[in-house]
This record gives C-alpha cells, sequence and structure tokens, in this order.
C-alpha cells in the first residue's frame, strides 16, 4: 500500500495538466498513487494523462460535479492512510512528499500538516506572504490566528496532507460550493485537530492560468460562496476571538464585489453586519461607510488604472 494519495481534479487544463502529473512523477518520495479525477472535461486531458506510462497513475472519469465531487471521489477511489490533492493546473516541487513523510514522522499527532509556496504569476515567483512570525519554520499553528494576518491562505489544496481519517471524519469537501470548498474543510479540521506547517516553499500557485477556468474571478451566487456557509460556527464569532478576527476579515475582504452588485446588496449587508469593526483597520471602516454610489466609482477608476497598467507593459 502506498503511503500517500495523490488527488488531482480535472476539468479542461489542458496546458498544464502534464507539469502537474509529472511533478508528481518526479518526487523523490516514490511511495505513492495518483488518482486523476476528470470531471467531465471537454479538451482531451484525460487523454494527456493515460498517456504517461506510469502504474500509479489512475484516471477516473465523471460528469461534472464540480471540484469539490472530484476531490471526494478521489479520495473515496484511494488506498493510503495519507491524502494529498493538487490541482491540475499547479505543480510541486520535487521533495514535496519526501518532506510531508518528515513531517508526519515528527508531529504524528496533528490533523492536517502544510507548507508554504510560491506563487507564480507572469512566469516569476514570489513567496506567498502567509501570516507566520518571521523566524517561524516548523511546527504548529493557530490556523485561524495566522490566515488572519495577511489573509494569504497558510493551508490551500495543494499544500496540505492529511490522514485519511481524518478526512473521513469531518466529511471530505463540501459540494455545494464552489468558491471556498476547501477553507471549509480546513476550518473544520483545524477547529478539532493540530495544525502543523512547514515554512518551506513545496508548491506552485499558478497565477497565470486562463483567468476563465479561474474560480476565485467569478461572483458565485452567495449561497455558492464559503462565507454564507459559516452558519455552524456562528456561536464561535462570541467565543474565540481568532475565528473572529478571520471571519471578519473576509467579510470585508470579499464583499465588496457583493455590496456593488444590486442583486447581491440585501445579502452583503447582512452579512457585513455582522462585522466587529472596532477590530478593522481605520482605512477600512472609512471605505465601508462610503455609499455605493462612490465605491462603484473607485472600484471603475481602478479597473481603469489596472488596464492602462496592463497596457504599458506590452
Amino acid at each position: 500500500m502506498p503511503t500517500f494519495s495523490v488527488i488531482m481534479p480535472l476539468y479542461n487544463k489542458v496546458p498544464y495538466v502534464r507539469k502537474g502529473v509529472e511533478s508528481v512523477v518526479g518526487q523523490t518520495c516514490r511511495d505513492w498513487e495518483l488518482i486523476v479525477v476528470d470531471d467531465g472535461s471537454t479538451d482531451g486531458g484525460g487523454d494527456i494523462v493515460t498517456a504517461i506510462d506510469d502504474p500509479r497513475i489512475r484516471l477516473v472519469r465523471q460528469e461534472n460535479a464540480g471540484v469539490g465531487a472530484a476531490r471526494n471521489r478521489g479520495v473515496a477511489e484511494s488506498t493510503s492512510p495519507y491524502i494529498c490533492f493538487l490541482d491540475a493546473d499547479d505543480w510541486w516541487e520535487p521533495t514535496f512528499l519526501e518532506e510531508m513523510a518528515c513531517m508526519i514522522e515528527r508531529h504524528p499527532d496533528a490533523g492536517i500538516y502544510g507548507t508554504s509556496y510560491w506563487i507564480v504569476k507572469n512566469g516569476r515567483k514570489r513567496l506567498a506572504p502567509i501570516g507566520v512570525e518571521e523566524g517561524f519554520t516548523e511546527g504548529e499553528i493557530n490556523y485561524c490566528q495566522v490566515y488572519a494576518r495577511t489573509l494569504c491562505m497558510p493551508l490551500t489544496s495543494i499544500t496540505v496532507c492529511i490522514p485519511r481519517r481524518v478526512f473521513d471524519e469531518a466529511g471530505g469537501f463540501p459540494t455545494d460550493v464552489r468558491l471556498g470548498e476547501d477553507f471549509l474543510l480546513w476550518l473544520r479540521v483545524a477547529l478539532k485537530h493540530k495544525v502543523v506547517l512547514l515554512n518551506k516553499q513545496l508548491a506552485n500557485y499558478n497565477q497565470d492560468v486562463d483567468i476563465a477556468h479561474r474560480g476565485t474571478h467569478h461572483l458565485h451566487p452567495p449561497e455558492k460562496n464559503m462565507l454564507w456557509h459559516l452558519g455552524e460556527y456562528a456561536p464561535l464569532e462570541a467565543t474565540r476571538p481568532d475565528y473572529k478576527q478571520l471571519v471578519d476579515n473576509l467579510r470585508c475582504y470579499s464583499l465588496m464585489g457583493y455590496l456593488l452588485d444590486r442583486r447581491h446588496r440585501s445579502a452583503a449587508r447582512a452579512e457585513l453586519a455582522k462585522v466587529d469593526w472596532s477590530r478593522q483597520p481605520a482605512e477600512t471602516r472609512r471605505l465601508f461607510r462610503q455609499p455605493v454610489w462612490m465605491l462603484q466609482l473607485r472600484r471603475h477608476v481602478l479597473k481603469t488604472g489596472s488596464c492602462i497598467k496592463q497596457h504599458l507593459k506590452r
């Protein structure tokens, strides 16, 4: 039985999937299986996977059901005690799994393990500014506290390893969410289990992907957004300051688009009414006090400036 099952959801990622798969094949740790779940692709991406000759790779095809369902299907098909995830447009450094195995040996009681990562934009790498303290190298973290500092994800779908038993206990990824389904799972685990992080960049988060295939650049309906799926944790807003700070910061960061969209304005206002504004920066408080028309003008100016900047770079 391999030590690691690597789950890769695949949906119309032909330009990228080979690099992702080959980054698994090239791992210094050889004790793995890779299960690629073709979630109803229409571009032939699955054929690229089957053309890679390695008996540890399996392709599973299903009708399109979303990334959460694809990952859950992969886990259901897996055989290993530890589960890792890699998106088809991202890739690992060669020692990712080896470092995970070492972390598991050093911290056998953790409920989830993670590493830092590179953000790749315009072909250039930069360190993901996760909110660990300066000098932190490895150990247990307060997930909510670290995430709240910079709102750069300390756990992502390409940097975690989770024991199969913990994944099953948490119920897997929610399948009715299109933005933040991974956050909801990591949060559920982090609120009950020890989170261990290695502050070493072992994965590459590719932001050069065609914007049409990036879920974070769509204004999903509120019922598909993670922020409207936190009802079960509402009591924690009064008892866990670390959780309260994180969820309030996420509201302020994520809800502007909904506030400016007439269809979702009332839903956004209801969420923003939950924010403890006394713990938000003065600049954020001033921003959200402005009338909607001023916020719309501000967005237009920023968007125009960004377009001009991109044009001048060409």
